[in-house]
């Protein structure tokens, strides 16, 4: 019986060594041969991903005359309606003809543009990677890489101008129409900064880039008015800064102090004031172009001026947290390599979420009030007789840091608003 449970014993033995020897055998041939096949020169191998037939399904889905899907599921999925995607699509098949649908040397259709823009609006609206979306837009991941890029550059050159531009003597009287009801004369909207994770920065930069958040971001700094549009955007300081250092860096006030900004004049409980200013929160100076609320009101007063100031001041905020609820891509830690590619990005979503707003709101036209007293025009240009010098340089710099106007503006806003009150 023991002899018999030996051998038994022996012949596993031997048949495990037998397999574990022919396991290695067939383990190292195979590392020869991929070895000899990193040597040779081999083609690119080709896939046919169907892109024809992916273009009849998503034209189904979503741009027949009866898609499957409505213009309410296509508005959550491309997060606008479907006449603002195809005004998108059109204007971006005139601007760079590589977005549109032609054949190739072998007379095989190219993508199409609306699997082109399918692709970079997924990208941006969820913050999908490249290889995700290959299965339904039929994309290799160098390919929609090369379109998104491409996507991104074309939207800023199309619409940068229009879409990132400061307030015009037109927009500023709505936005003075709007704050005046809103109990503060003179307010174009807020200023704050937001952070975006950068996974991806450079070990030799991690340093810069890191601060409060104990990881590398890129700062945000926007101006947001009461409709969240985002009239002021500059990205790219390191994230090591404080909001008041970006400040300094911004060219926010760029045109005031250059005399290029239009004229504007208004009254705040019966005192004139020739400069608007905006809404910041308590780390920003004491400038006459900003307004800060009370850390500790000391009367009645001042606690309503600070109820209502950091109620309005939640505008650059409120812009932010839509920004990123559209555009996922900047919400969560991006992946790119290079600030040019993280600029681009952010500008493009920036743009298309006021594109999004133009789109989608009512006419502010309708409820502007005539009888408010403030005044906006074109700044005159001189016929070269008076050239501007450093001077009057320093003097609009030194205007716009003024902390006596400052208070002064801050303490007729506390007047005017608690006279509101008593009024209402």
């Amino acid at each position: 019986m023991s002899d018999s449970s030996s051998s038994g014993g022996e012949e596993e033995i031997e048949e495990y060594e037998r397999f574990h020897h022919l396991r290695l055998s067939l383990i190292g041939r195979r590392l020869a041969e991929g070895s000899s096949s990193r040597r040779q020169t081999t083609s690119r191998r080709h896939i046919d991903r169907e892109r024809v037939e992916c273009n009849r399904r998503l034209m189904r889905d979503y741009f027949d005359p009866n898609p499957v899907y409505n213009a309410r599921i296509f508005r959550r999925r491309y997060r606008m309606q479907p006449r603002l995607f195809h005004r998108i699509m059109g204007d971006i098949v005139r601007f760079d003809p590589s977005f549109a649908l032609r054949r190739d040397s072998l007379g095989q259709l190219s993508l199409s543009p609306e699997q082109k823009l399918t692709g970079a609006m997924r990208m941006l609206a969820y913050g999908s990677l490249a290889d995700q979306l290959d299965e339904y837009v039929r994309m290799g991941e160098s390919t929609l890489m090369e379109v998104f890029r491409k996507f991104c550059n074309n939207i800023i050159n199309m619409y940068g101008a229009t879409y990132l531009r400061a307030p015009t003597p037109a927009d500023l009287r709505i936005l003075l129409s709007k704050a005046s009801r809103l109990g503060f004369p003179g307010m174009i909207g807020s200023i704050d900064c937001m952070h975006w994770e950068w996974r991806n920065c450079p070990s030799g930069w991690a340093g810069q880039y890191t601060g409060h958040m104990h990881r590398p971001t890129i700062i945000l700094e926007a101006v947001a008015s009461y409709n969240t549009w985002i009239w002021h955007a500059f990205f790219g300081s390191p994230g090591s800064n404080k909001d008041i250092n970006v400040l300094g860096m911004s060219p926010v006030f760029d045109r005031i102090v250059n005399g290029s900004a239009p004229h504007v004049r208004f009254e705040v409980h019966g005192h004139a004031y020739d400069q608007c200013y905006y809404l910041a929160d308590g780390i920003y100076p004491s400038w006459s172009t900003l307004v800060k609320t009370f850390s500790n009101p000391r009367s009645n007063k001042e606690a309503l001026f600070a109820q209502r100031q950091e109620a309005h001041r939640k505008d650059a905020e409120r812009a932010f947290g839509i920004l990123q609820s559209r555009w996922a891509i900047v919400r969560g830690p991006t992946r790119a390599w290079d600030v040019v590619t993280l600029n681009n990005i952010m500008l493009t979503c920036i743009i298309l979420h006021n594109m999004i707003i133009e789109d989608e709101q009512v006419d502010y036209d309708d409820e502007m009030d005539d009888d408010l007293d403030y005044e906006v025009h074109e700044q005159p240009q001189p016929i070269n007789r008076h050239v501007p010098t450093l001077v009057d340089y320093l003097a609009r710099n030194n205007r716009i840091r003024s902390s006596t106007t400052h208070h002064a503006l801050r303490n007729d806003l506390v007047e005017h608003l608690w006279n509101l009150q008593g009024n209402n």
